[in-house]
């Protein structure tokens, strides 16, 4: 199995397990429920900190593969919205964009305009 069918598999997963985890906590309570002490807890803070420039640090290669300002923008509202269902959802995009034999340059690099 090559690398772009692996990535493809651990990608869909991500994807597929985060839209299932964020709708069972949806419906278990609302987001704007979440406690006091919970938002303001050092660990909630430090946790959300990593999560969000983890999000940048992806989104700087989308910058990178996106040529349009519009492209960009709205990438960076999903990945700040979404997190890593948008950034999953991207990287299946990417991801299929080329054939199963593809090498993973192909993925990561921007490709040169004809």
């Amino acid at each position: 199995m090559g690398v772009i069918v692996v990535l493809r598999i651990f990608f869909m997963v991500v994807l597929v397990s985060m839209l299932g985890v964020t709708s069972w906590a949806s419906l278990q309570v609302s987001i704007l429920k979440i406690p006091a002490e919970v938002i303001g807890h050092p660990w909630m803070i430090a946790t959300l900190f990593d999560a969000y420039w983890g999000f940048l640090t992806f989104y700087c290669w989308i910058v990178y593969k996106e040529r349009g300002w519009g492209a960009r923008v709205g990438w960076l509202i999903g990945v700040l919205l979404l997190g890593n269902i948008a950034m999953a959802v991207y990287a299946l995009i990417q991801l299929f964009k080329v054939p199963a034999s593809a090498s993973i340059e192909d993925v990561l690099l921007r490709r040169r305009e004809a």
